[in-house]
């Protein structure tokens, strides 16, 4: 009797599928190519679908995901329970909404690509286990709340931190924006987040971000 394969049964060091510098283009491209060979084969089911949870896409030239969901259902036993998708180096403008569905994702590699938008970012705030992100490498490095922004602290902050004098510039600090958006995460272009780092996202987007306006429906007597 066959039992289903899940998180709680597979091992996690179970080897990713490999599909890294493989001159891709086309996420369909997926079903004729081989994935590289690693130094510990891949169980596969006896229709051939693979025993995995983490996909390698890494150095290639994809530049969307249309039927990534599909293709994925196609390679890997139970693609629902991926937790680690690697699609650093690419040629990505956005990121796709598809890879929000998966939600049991932890990690996620991003970086070296093209997304221009930093509030792309949002999109992956509906991911409860999403711990680690990339996102280096892209346009989106440059904008304001990426990284090495410096904040004069206000009176009222400085009342709960005894490290800086009033007014004095805090530390440069990595991801405003990005922990803010995403405060479950641990790690975020390869470095651990921290406590000031977490900290002084809040401060950041306090300063930064303006919360939306409700506009209230005038009725008519």
């Amino acid at each position: 009797m066959c039992t289903r394969w899940s998180p709680s049964k597979a091992p996690m060091q179970a080897p990713p599928v490999d599909f890294s510098f493989r001159g891709i283009s086309f996420v369909q491209d997926l079903l004729t190519e081989e994935p590289r060979p690693g130094l510990k084969p891949i169980k596969q089911t006896a229709e051939g679908r693979l025993l995995t949870q983490a996909v390698r896409l890494n150095n290639n030239t994809i530049n969307d995901l249309t039927d990534f969901t599909e293709i994925m259902k196609k390679l890997l036993e139970h693609p629902e329970d991926i937790y680690w998708i690697d699609l650093s180096f690419n040629d990505l403008p956005t990121i796709d909404p598809i890879l929000t569905t998966y939600y049991n994702l932890h990690n996620l590699n991003l970086h070296g690509n093209s997304i221009h938008e930093l509030s792309e970012v949002d999109k992956l705030a509906v991911l409860p286990h999403l711990r680690s992100l990339t996102l280096h490498g892209n346009p989106i490095e440059e904008e304001k709340g990426y990284r090495s922004c410096r904040i004069r602290f206000p009176r009222a902050e400085l009342y709960r931190r005894q490290d800086y004098a009033e007014g004095e510039i805090g530390p440069s600090h990595t991801g405003s924006y990005i922990i803010s958006t995403l405060p479950n995460l641990k790690s975020f272009d390869f470095s651990t987040i921290t406590k000031l780092d977490r900290s002084t996202a809040a401060v950041w987007r306090r300063m930064n971000i303006r919360p939306k306006k409700v506009r209230k429906r005038l009725s008519n007597y």
